[in-house]
């Protein structure tokens, strides 16, 4: 019953307050499969970018790198195959923001995902349904 009032009151406020929503995915991520699959159920418009051939901008990410609380980590991908082959885990600590965000608007199997940027502003990365509830419903 409460995804129905859920549905609805999105429904409600995107009709009064269009927002553009767009979500930087990966079609083979089960994740970003349930983060659509959310948004289509909440029935709210949105674009949908695979982030392994467009990756979000960099002032994308630096919008985003803000939004986490600085923490470079979050952005990042920490159980793909791309960072364990480059031994992120061991050279981040050392990474100059400058370099790391380089290296995530080259390569989009780097970034976390789904990556949601409402009204062209970075507001989640990876999926968390009461947060993007939460997000959607302002």
């Amino acid at each position: 019953m409460e995804y129905v009032f859920f549905k609805n009151q999105i429904i409600k406020i995107y009709e009064e307050y269009p927002m553009t929503i767009k979500i930087y995915s990966y079609p083979k991520c089960s994740t970003c499969r349930k983060a659509i699959k959310f948004l289509e159920n909440a029935g709210v418009a949105f674009e949908t970018l695979d982030i392994t051939v467009n990756p979000p901008s960099r002032s994308e990410l630096a919008n985003m790198l803000e939004n986490s609380g600085g923490d470079l980590r979050k952005l990042f991908n920490t159980s793909g195959l791309v960072y364990r082959e480059l031994q992120l885990s061991a050279k981040l600590p050392t990474m100059s923001t400058e370099d790391a965000m380089k290296l995530l608007a080259s390569n989009g199997k780097l970034v976390k995902r789904p990556f949601l940027v409402v009204n062209g502003s970075p507001v989640a990365v990876g999926f968390n349904e009461v947060q993007w509830k939460k997000l959607l419903a302002k």
